[in-house]
């Protein structure tokens, strides 16, 4: 067996970049193919359901990621549970880099991406919720407080990365992420 010229995780991360970058409908075939480094038969090959397939792929990617270190460390009972909202805080970080990187739900929820992927982007936000739902009852908070929180701490993340690229400011994206764990901690 031949081994793969392009690693699967090589090509996750350029179909990502080409997603956040350009969205569902502005991504090329010839621009997925080129980040890649597969020719698109190749491309098709892997992904016989085109680009909305490697579009679910990039978005079901990303959901493993942030189960694997956002709400791992935020549910990490190992410490406590200032430790684990610094922790995913920090991860959330990471994800987005540092202010730099669009999220992946704002960019495949524009023109027909919406229609396509709306479940998935739905599940995902809901999951992000029930994770800062929780550790916020772990802080102290009611469950009404700590849900209302939560909700405004997803809002606060898109709404940063939003702002930070119209006014190509990263500050933007670092105050928000402060002012999110001072709330959490001042509970």
């Amino acid at each position: 067996m031949r081994p793969q010229k392009v690693l699967d995780i090589e090509i996750l991360a350029g179909l990502t970049k080409v997603f956040r970058t350009k969205g569902y409908e502005g991504a090329s075939l010839a621009e997925l193919a080129e980040v890649t480094g597969l020719k698109k038969a190749s491309l098709y090959h892997r992904f016989p359901g085109g680009k909305q397939e490697m579009a679910a792929a990039v978005l079901a990617h990303i959901d493993e990621w942030v189960k694997s270190n956002i709400f791992q460390a935020l549910n990490n009972k190992e410490k406590t549970p200032k430790d684990r909202l610094i922790d995913g805080i920090a991860q959330i970080r990471t994800l987005y880099n540092g202010g730099r990187e669009v999220c992946i739900f704002r960019a495949l929820s524009m023109q027909s991406g919406l229609e396509l992927f709306e479940q998935q982007i739905s599940n995902a936000m809901k999951e992000w919720i029930d994770a800062f739902t929780s550790i916020g009852i772990t802080l102290g908070l009611t469950p009404d407080e700590s849900h209302k929180n939560a909700l405004q701490t997803l809002i606060e993340i898109q709404g940063s990365l939003i702002v930070c690229k119209g006014m190509n400011n990263i500050d933007i994206f670092e105050n928000t992420l402060l002012d999110i764990e001072n709330r959490y901690l001042k509970s």
